[in-house]
């Protein structure tokens, strides 16, 4: 599989998953990260180490539309296209709704949404000629808001919305689909133990999933669902049985 692939927050976590297996499978990947600078290039050293110049990386703050374009624009020339879009790249905090600033909101709602939305336009052009695709990393909270994280809930829930329209706007030209993770990294600092605990007692399968897990179905999304678009698929090990 060709492919030329841009995914916004590659460094680590699910976002550096799925280049090493898009990679592992053709793909060119241009790995956007934001101030994960070492391990972007650690990954891009790994990766070209395996086949030359199939992997670079660009720094970008997407909450800042002129790095963004920047960002476009360098993934566009990299190998002369760019065939799919990943849209991983999140803020994920907690945010009481009495307590939410205008700064949080402003950051939970770019970078989930309004940045892939942006991403997404700019690169319709070159999707479009490659007949490409897009896909977005949503949330099982974008259809059940979690408690104590309203702004970044409603985010992802407008980034499901978003992924609909898109669908439908784009129509042949670029297929645009999604998938909502459950519980597969914990959150930097966030859970205790008994709240992991909590979490995986509501799992149907009973245990966390793996960042391939989720690389897997990304690599389904863009290789073999040739007849889907606008659909979000859901990879939660059953969690969502229990809410």
């Amino acid at each position: 599989m060709q492919k030329n692939v841009l995914i916004t927050g590659a460094a680590k976590r699910i976002g550096a998953a799925c280049a090493r297996l898009l990679h592992s499978e053709g793909c060119n990947v241009f790995l956007h990260y934001r101030s994960s600078e070492a391990e972007a290039l650690a990954l891009c050293v790994e990766l070209n180490a395996l086949r030359p110049d199939s992997a670079r990386s660009y720094a970008a703050d997407l909450l800042n539309m002129a790095e963004l374009n920047a960002l476009t624009d360098e993934a566009r020339q990299a190998w002369g296209g760019i065939d799919v879009l990943v849209n991983n790249a999140s803020a994920f905090y907690a945010t009481p709704v009495l307590e939410t600033t205008e700064a949080q909101w402003d950051e939970l709602l770019g970078s989930n949404l309004k940045a892939p939305f942006f991403l997404a336009t700019a690169l319709a052009e070159t999707l479009t000629e490659r007949r490409g695709c897009i896909v977005n990393i949503i949330d099982i909270h974008a259809e059940r808001g979690l408690k104590n994280y309203a702004a970044y809930s409603i985010s992802k829930a407008g980034l499901a919305a978003m992924t609909k329209m898109l669908a439908k706007e784009f129509g042949a030209a670029i297929r645009v689909n999604g998938l909502s993770p459950g519980a597969i990294l914990w959150p930097d600092n966030e859970l205790s133990e008994s709240d992991k605990q909590e979490i995986l007692q509501r799992v149907a399968l009973g245990r966390n999933g793996e960042p391939c897990d989720i690389a897997k179905t990304v690599l389904f999304l863009i290789r073999d669902a040739e007849y889907m678009t606008g659909q979000i698929l859901t990879v939660d090990g059953g969690r969502t049985l229990f809410c």
